[in-house]
């Protein structure tokens, strides 16, 4: 690949971080390439998280190789040699797995009956999970790399380092922990329970840690290499780093303080630790952070149920190092935002722009003529069970569009009916208008009665814009005048409130002149006609 050192310039966070890694590379008298790693946990199944993670490292990631034209590599690592600590809540066969607590997640059966192990079982759902997004990766597994041997040699500079990587933890322990501490976890014998015990001895010349078993007091000399041990966590990620020469990792902002810890130990083994960069966690409705176990999130099977996933990749794209709200409510914009980024990349390859990173730079996607907030309007107000009935009305309002010239289109307009159908269609409230959106209602229908044909006639977006018009000179009255900053009258949010309110029956919608021309000029007729029927100002069902 070709470097094109002007992306240096580009205003978008992915080359801003790929600009650091190639400043960390620049050290180096020739540098192969890069090396990018992201984490997992197998103890649960991939979530929306490990999505934003591997998605924000990719876009990094292709960032510095466009930048600078070197290979890179990115590594998803798998931390299945950690000991299994509780039963998780949500598999089979939760009895059996108590007898297994202890042991490495690769050592233990997988409850599911699929696989060799239960570590084996999530890491193939990791797999799974990354290789349907299209992620190009490499998988590693830390039970095959320390059996392998690829850690030995890190193991035994940790060994050599012993005291000097204590020092960098103890601070940060309690009484009772700094006298127990070390980095290494042996895995007992007899038992195969990773143990958290304190060395009695460590012996990087003969390759052997010595430590009791506190309960039965028996004496045990481990080999440090070949998988009979493992570091402790923030060990572990510093050992991962010194071994494999990580350039390049992120994470979330609960473990800025591990960040720096394997960082200085990495340092006390003799490398540089790798660019890091800290990302945000997400919030629920209700501003709390979101937690697996209270279960206040949202998960990445609802998100893909109501929306595409390159939705959900334009909302992680978006400022990673401020908090953001993740709740069900956020979907529509995030789908509209990545239709307008779309169709501003179709017009210009512009590198800062988000839909550039999601797709790997520019595309020919025609996207949809019609955003995902029209679509769920006019869900709302044919009471779609169907696409199909929507595309009664996109094609009047786009007749070149079908589902096989404009694929999104057609995938939002599935999502449009499963999201009003769960989301819009239980909330969903007329109310007759008061005395003043009564009179602006009256003038809206008598300005599209006289006005019907000469506005079908024009094309949908002159049609939309033309219609537009009509509904500000409609709200031009009071009580909705509102005095503008250059001290001109104007028309006020509360009108399009109205609108929404009365004649659709939700708080909000999309710009009323579009939904019109999407709608069809008589069915809005009768929209209004149906609202100015309605006799008081309570609040009806549709």
């Amino acid at each position: 690949m070709t470097a094109d050192p002007s992306l240096r310039t580009v205003r978008a966070w992915p080359f801003e971080e790929a600009a650091r890694v190639a400043d960390r590379l620049a050290a180096r008298p020739k540098p192969a390439g890069a090396l990018f790693e992201t984490g997992y946990g197998p103890s649960g199944l991939p979530h929306i998280g490990t999505f934003g993670e591997v998605a924000r490292t990719t876009w990094v990631k292709r960032a510095f190789e466009r930048m600078t034209g070197l290979p890179a590599r990115l590594i998803a690592f798998s931390d299945d040699m950690d000991g299994l600590r509780k039963v998780p809540d949500n598999v089979p066969n939760k009895a059996m797995l108590t007898e297994y607590l202890g042991r490495s997640l690769t050592a233990v059966p997988d409850p599911f009956g699929t696989h060799d192990s239960f570590g084996a079982h999530n890491n193939a759902r990791l797999k799974a999970f990354l290789d349907a997004f299209g992620f190009e990766y490499e998988f590693a597994s830390s039970t095959d790399y320390y059996k392998g041997g690829r850690f030995d040699t890190a193991l035994l500079r940790m060994a050599e380092r012993h005291d000097a990587v204590r020092d960098v933890i103890l601070p940060t322990l309690g009484p009772e922990r700094r006298a127990t501490y070390s980095p290494f976890l042996p895995l007992h014998p007899k038992t195969g329970v990773v143990m958290q015990v304190p060395m009695e001895a460590v012996h990087p010349d003969r390759d052997t840690l010595v430590w009791r078993d506190p309960e039965s007091g028996e004496r045990f000399e481990t080999r440090i290499t070949g998988g009979h041990c493992k570091a402790q966590w923030k060990a572990d990620w510093a050992l991962r780093w010194y071994a494999l020469g990580v350039d390049y990792e992120m994470s979330g902002k609960d473990l800025i303080d591990s960040v720096k810890l394997s960082s200085a130990i990495c340092r006390v083994l003799g490398a540089e630790p790798p660019v890091s960069f800290t990302y945000e966690l997400f919030l629920d409705d209700k501003g709390q952070k979101i937690s697996k176990s209270k279960g206040n999130g949202l998960t990445i099977d609802e998100w893909l149920r109501y929306a595409p996933p390159e939705s959900l990749a334009n909302f992680m794209y978006q400022a990673p190092q401020r908090a953001k709200r993740l709740y069900f409510d956020v979907i529509p914009r995030a789908v509209d935002d990545y239709v307008a980024h779309l169709d501003r990349l179709r017009a210009a390859p512009d590198p800062a722009n988000p839909a550039w990173h999601i797709h790997g730079g520019p595309t020919n996607d025609p996207g949809s003529p019609l955003s995902f907030a029209m679509l769920l309007n006019l869900a709302s107000v044919v009471n779609a069970d169907e696409p199909a009935i929507l595309w009664g009305f996109i094609r009047r309002y786009a007749p070149e569009a079908t589902p096989e010239s404009h694929p999104l289109l057609a995938r939002l307009a599935e999502y449009a009916v499963a999201y009003y159908r769960d989301f819009v269609l239980p909330q969903k409230q007329h109310r007759a208008p008061d005395a003043g959106e009564r009179g602006a209602l009256e003038a809206l229908l008598a300005a599209l009665r006289d006005r019907a044909a000469d506005l079908e006639a024009l094309p949908a977006e002159e049609r939309a814009r033309a219609i537009q018009d009509l509904v500000y000179d409609a709200g031009r009255r009071e009580p909705f005048l509102e005095a503008g900053k250059d001290g001109r009258q104007g028309v006020s949010r509360a009108w399009f409130n109205a609108l929404y309110q009365v004649l659709l029956g939700q708080q909000e919608g999309p710009r009323f002149g579009g939904f019109v021309a999407l709608y069809g000029i008589a069915g809005t007729i009768g929209l209004i006609e149906a609202a100015l029927a309605r006799e008081d100002g309570g609040d009806h069902a549709p």
